[in-house]
């Protein structure tokens, strides 16, 4: 297993939309232990497959205390949405340090396969389901930023653009 890059917004690279998975193959499940492992070492709660630049519709979920309730979802679908909605303060690990509350529905049913192809549905609320919904957007090509007002928006950019002149700034006066 290997630590894969995260991207971190505003690469546009998060903005691609995913395709669904066709193959299931030692390549995927190669993928999703390096996600898993990539999840667990950021430390986060979920990654899909689009933040570490691979573009198929592949997300790891573990909202357990304990880290170890690894969930695959490959293809998933959103096949109901409860009407009554929750806040929910959201991080994101392409967005590391930035929380906002972000409104979504309190429950959700949704289809997928796991890793071997195999179809399951699942029942989610509380933070299973606010986590199943916003890897849902990345798989979108959307990050949770985009649900905040526009000020919001573009001072978290900002902040995110120059974290990443300062790293790049730091990284050249160490090869000095």
């Amino acid at each position: 297993m290997s630590l894969l890059n995260i991207l971190r917004y505003p690469d546009a690279r998060l903005h691609k939309i995913a395709k669904p998975v066709t193959v299931f193959d030692t390549r995927l499940k190669k993928l999703i232990a390096d996600m898993a492992e990539t999840m667990y070492e950021a430390p986060g709660v979920g990654l899909a497959a689009s933040q570490v630049d691979v573009h198929e519709q592949l997300v790891v979920i573990d909202t357990s205390d304990t880290g170890n309730d690894l969930r695959v979802f490959i293809n998933p679908q959103i096949l109901w949405a409860s009407e009554e909605k929750q806040i929910y303060d959201e991080g994101c690990l392409s967005v590391p340090g930035v929380y906002d509350g972000v409104e979504r529905p309190a429950r959700v049913k949704v289809r997928a396969l796991d890793a071997d192809g195999k179809p399951f549905e699942v029942d989610a609320d509380g933070l299973l389901a606010v986590c199943i919904q916003h890897e849902m957007d990345h798989l979108m090509g959307k990050v949770f930023v985009e649900y905040l007002s526009p000020l919001k928006r573009n001072r978290i950019k900002a902040k995110m653009l120059k974290e990443e002149r300062e790293q790049k700034r730091d990284k050249q006066y160490a090869t000095r």
